[in-house]
């Protein structure tokens, strides 16, 4: 195996087994070796956490080992995000984020802001457990052109197509292009309520945002 992918593996792992010190250990390694700190968030630390919500979904894992793992995700987020290379367009873009309302569970939807920033977006995260007139009254304000709609839980997820409702019943639909993901979701759920894209993890959604406004 290569000394990236092992430092990729070692995040992964760090994340997983909820160890703050390896994460920052390792991320300070990928530093120092001149390796991509935006890879090593992807592919590293961003797949460690997907483990975690796997682990979550089959109760495994629970509230309190979600919170350490997302806690060495983040210690390890600390040390590479100043290292990421971004990507400057001449053109800057705006997407509207946040947790749907009857969720409070952010983790994911805070990795997806990561990634977005890191991809030369401009990120109105508008935080969790947000109203679906909150979302298109935000887009609105900020004009952006995305609107990125998070939940980890199956009991929320009609409040996703609540805020796709809204952008027809306003009829603003054609406005912003409406990019869903999370633990529960799927592309056939992301079909069925006429939103444009699924993400089926953070590092996706940011290419597929990029994709969105190319």
């Amino acid at each position: 195996m290569a000394r990236e992918e092992e430092l990729h593996k070692g995040l992964s792992d760090a994340v997983v087994d909820m160890d703050e010190d390896l994460a920052r250990e390792l991320a300070q390694a990928v530093v120092d070796e001149g390796f991509d700190a935006y890879e090593a968030i992807e592919k590293g630390l961003s797949a460690g956490m997907e483990e975690v919500g796997r682990l979550y979904e089959e109760e495994e894992y629970f509230i309190p080992e979600l919170l350490l793992c997302s806690d060495a995700m983040y210690a390890g987020i600390e040390i590479l995000r100043p290292h990421i290379k971004k990507r400057e367009d001449s053109v800057r873009h705006t997407v509207v984020i946040g947790v749907v309302e009857g969720d409070t569970h952010d983790i994911g939807k805070n990795l997806v802001k990561i990634m977005l920033e890191s991809a030369g977006f401009d990120v109105v995260d508008l935080g969790r457990d947000i109203p679906a007139a909150e979302f298109v009254r935000a887009a609105e304000e900020h004009h952006a052109e995305i609107i990125a709609l998070a939940t980890l839980m199956t009991t929320a997820m009609p409040a996703m197509r609540e805020v796709l409702e809204v952008l027809e019943k306003e009829a603003k639909r054609g406005n912003f292009k409406v990019v869903v993901g999370g633990g529960p979701i799927s592309p056939a759920f992301a079909e069925k309520i006429g939103a444009d894209v699924y993400a089926v993890n953070a590092a996706e959604a940011a290419r597929l945002a990029r994709e969105l406004v190319a």
